[in-house]
């Protein structure tokens, strides 16, 4: 298997330095064919079209690179002689075209080593039937556009994947339909070479992107305060999205969070999810293997409709251990139906920026956090009800009911349209919290606390106007996205999850697939939060906090 994969890395380098030479380098004024003349052939508008608003050879700055490490590299020599030679020989000349064209199948149908399994997964429905066919072009038929970011940091284990699956992507939805921006954070490894690769594939297939590499914060990453570096970086991601909204009037139908390992397939059914119920934001579900078994991860972020975290559970718990805590959200993840959630990310999500980012939304985070880099003295003691110093996306899951709530009022009054005012409240219990609140894998952020906080109680009393007057954000989490950082050894996840893939497709059908009723937001929600410095790994503590949207928006 090593060989086979070594040399599978060796063509796929070869085939991006074939094509970043023969569209990134000019040649030299003694050659016959100047790279203008690829254009004249149409090579490119096969690929993506014509009259495109993202026409990235009409319009350069639709690809562009930020922060390039400029460093001499001990190959540089050796490649620009490579290139002369080859741009000075006059007899390859008439191959120039033939080898763009080539190049540009060969990457159109990249599948990475660990995408490439993707077809073979288990999934239900009949979700991986007919991949060769086209399945999913109903996504595409109305050339929407669709935004990919990405935070990458230190990252290059499966970076190469993720490549593939935009370029997945890409051949389903259109290449001229997508803008990927790629921010890498940091890095200390071998991302800034494989983003020099990223580049050189989407530059030859007449994708839009922004790479960008950004350093840290702080010096010391590991002292800085995390969710502030999780919000300033994911604002930089969406940098291009609100500078093509506001500059040029190009607004996107979807952002498309792309986060560890996600199959093409899974993405383009949450977008079905997504574009089905109108929703605010999709997540899947993100899986960390420990222990020869799987755990359902991200649960920093992760909160159901009744605002509590999803449970310690493996992939293989019985129906009555699933990650889910409300009746309804159990019953549809057994069935592997999207159910809704109070807030969500958990790999890679979707986002509707109608929703959210043209309406002023962007990531936040709380300011009255302890620094511990230049303090000596202990955390501070904060009021039972002070605001949950969380994770900037659990703040944006808030920001989005309380934006949806604002669509409730009438000249600028705090009183909820009439016919969302329900006299029906859910009651929930004052002393009941399950044993395993307080544990959970998080690999990807950071370990609970090690020490068993007390879980702070309730402010007694009512709410003034109860959460459920509202209009509810649609936020889902559809089971049938899976993520994992777990390798080729998400096979046994899938098998784990779905079985052997028979279900009964006939299932799908638009009262189960599209949720009719909504709930209000959760009138308490469980505040996992990381109250000073520390980084990624700074512990986290609990406590159970009252959420009021009436109180938020006054």
């Amino acid at each position: 298997m090593a060989p086979k994969r070594l040399l599978t890395r060796v063509f796929f380098a070869l085939a991006v330095i074939l094509g970043a030479r023969l569209i990134l380098i000019p040649r030299s004024s003694s050659a016959s064919l100047d790279p203008s003349a690829f254009e004249s052939y149409n090579v490119f508008e096969r690929v993506t079209g014509v009259d495109k608003i993202l026409n990235v050879r009409k319009y350069k700055f639709l690809q562009s690179r930020m922060g390039r490490d400029s460093r001499k590299d001990i190959f540089d020599d050796i490649i620009t002689s490579g290139v002369a030679d080859y741009w000075n020989r006059k007899d390859t000349a008439h191959t120039d075209l033939q080898n763009v064209l080539t190049a540009v199948e060969s990457l159109l149908s990249l599948n990475g080593w660990v995408a490439a399994y993707c077809p073979t997964l288990a999934r239900p429905f009949g979700q991986n039937k007919n991949v060769d066919e086209d399945a999913y072009d109903d996504l595409a038929k109305d050339d929407r556009l669709y935004f990919v970011a990405m935070v990458i940091h230190s990252a290059d284990h499966f970076l190469v994947d993720q490549l593939a699956v935009i370029v997945q992507l890409a051949k389903r939805l259109g290449t001229s339909n997508i803008f990927v921006s790629m921010l890498d954070y940091d890095s200390t490894d071998s991302t800034t070479t494989l983003t020099d690769l990223c580049e050189a594939v989407l530059t030859l297939l007449g994708v839009s992107f922004r790479i960008r590499r950004v350093p840290g914060m702080t010096e010391d990453v590991a002292a800085a305060y995390y969710p502030m570096e999780e919000a300033y970086m994911r604002n930089l991601a969406l940098e291009p999205l609100l500078e093509l909204h506001q500059k040029r009037n190009i607004e996107f139908y979807r952002v498309i969070w792309l986060k560890g390992f996600t199959c093409p397939n899974d993405i383009l059914e949450t977008l079905r999810v997504s574009i089905a119920n109108e929703a605010a934001m999709v997540c899947g579900m993100d899986w960390a293997e420990s222990s020869g078994q799987f755990i359902f991860s991200d649960r920093w972020r992760t909160r159901d409709i009744h605002g509590d975290q999803f449970r310690q559970s493996t992939s293989s718990s019985k129906p009555d251990a699933v990650p889910p805590r409300d009746e309804n959200g159990a019953a549809r993840y057994i069935q592997h139906l999207p159910f809704q959630v109070f807030c969500c990310e958990a790999g890679t999500h979707i986002v509707d920026p109608a929703q959210s980012y043209y309406k002023g939304i962007k990531y936040r985070c709380g300011n009255d956090f302890h620094n511990a880099t230049s303090s000596s003295e202990s955390i501070p003691l904060r009021a039972p009800d002070a605001a949950c110093l969380d994770s900037s996306q659990a703040w944006f899951c808030r920001d989005l009911w309380i934006s949806k709530a604002m669509n409730d009022f009438h000249d600028d009054e705090l009183v909820p349209t009439p016919e969302r005012q329900t006299i029906s409240r859910r009651q929930l219990p004052d002393d009941e919290l399950d044993a395993d609140v307080n544990a959970g894998s998080d690999y990807d952020a950071m370990p609970d606390s090690d020490s068993d906080v007390p879980i702070d109680a309730l402010p007694t009393g009512p709410l003034s106007v109860p959460n459920s007057a509202y209009t509810p954000a649609r936020i889902l989490v559809n089971p049938r996205c899976v993520t994992t950082y777990a390798g080729v050894s998400h096979t046994q996840l899938a098998l784990d999850l779905f079985g052997t893939g028979d279900d009964d497709e006939a299932q799908v059908n638009a009262t189960k697939y599209v949720l009719e009723d909504w709930d209000g937001a959760p009138e308490s929600f469980v505040c996992q939060e990381q109250r000073q410095t520390g980084g990624r790994k700074a512990a986290k503590t609990q406590r159970l906090l009252g959420f009021s949207i009436h109180d938020e928006l006054r």
